[in-house]
C-alpha cells in the first residue's frame, strides 16, 4: 500500500516510515511532484491537518494523510500551539523558536509542557483522525544534536533526556507522533 504524506519535511516521514510495516509505503508531497504551500490556516491542530490532507486527497486522487504538532506549554496558555513552527516568525526556524519559548520561560518554574500530534487520514475517500500526547517539561537550555523543531529542549517526563538526545529509536517508542502513527498503523492493520 502507498501513502503521501502531506509533507515536504523529510525528517518527519524518516520518522514515520521507520514505524510502518515494510508494505506501506510513504511518500513525500515531493515525491509526488507537489510542491505547493498547503494552507494551514485553521486554529486548530485538528483543523490544519484536515486542510492538509483535504487538499491533497482533492488534487491528487491519492489515499493520504496529513499532521500536524504543536507544543503546548502549560503557562504560556499552551503556546505555542498550532503556531509551533512559526513561534518566532514566518522564516520558521526551529532555533529562534527555541530560544523565543526559553526567553518566555525565564524564571518560571513551571516548565510543564507537551508534544500534541494530529494525524487526519482519507482513505478511499473516507476520513479517520488520530492523536498523540508525549507529556514532559522544556528545559533550561537547549541539549542534544538529533531529531528537529523542538526536541532539544523538550524532556519527556520520566526520563532525563531531551528527545534531541534520544536514538530515533528510542523517541518513536515514546513521542507524540510516535503514539499517533502506532493508533493510524493499528488502524490500517484492520483493514
Amino acid at each position: 500500500m502507498e501513502l503521501i504524506f502531506a509533507t515536504q519535511n523529510r525528517n518527519k516521514a524518516k520518522e514515520i516510515q521507520a514505524l510502518l510495516p515494510d508494505h506501506i509505503a510513504v511518500k513525500t508531497l515531493g515525491e509526488i511532484g507537489c510542491h505547493d504551500d498547503i494552507p494551514e490556516t485553521a486554529a486548530t491542530l485538528e483543523g490544519n491537518a484536515q486542510l492538509k490532507a483535504a487538499y491533497v486527497h482533492e488534487h491528487f486522487k491519492v489515499n493520504c494523510f496529513a499532521d500536524d504538532t504543536g507544543l503546548e506549554i502549560e503557562v504560556l496558555n499552551n503556546a505555542p500551539g498550532v503556531y509551533s513552527a512559526r513561534y518566532a516568525g514566518e522564516q520558521k526556524d526551529a532555533n529562534d523558536n527555541m530560544d523565543l519559548v526559553l526567553a518566555h520561560l525565564k524564571g518560571q518554574t513551571n516548565r510543564k509542557a507537551r508534544f500534541r500530534t494530529v494525524i487526519t487520514l482519507i482513505l478511499d475517500g473516507k476520513t479517520y483522525e488520530f492523536e498523540g500526547i508525549a507529556e514532559g517539561s522544556i528545559c533550561e537550555e537547549k541539549s542534544g544534536a538529533a531529531g528537529f523543531g523542538y526536541d532539544p529542549v523538550f524532556k519527556p517526563t520520566g526520563y532525563a533526556q531531551t528527545f534531541s538526545e534520544m536514538s530515533l529509536d528510542e523517541k518513536n517508542k515514546i513521542s507524540h507522533r510516535g503514539i499517533a502513527v502506532r493508533k493510524l498503523i493499528d488502524f490500517l492493520s484492520k483493514i
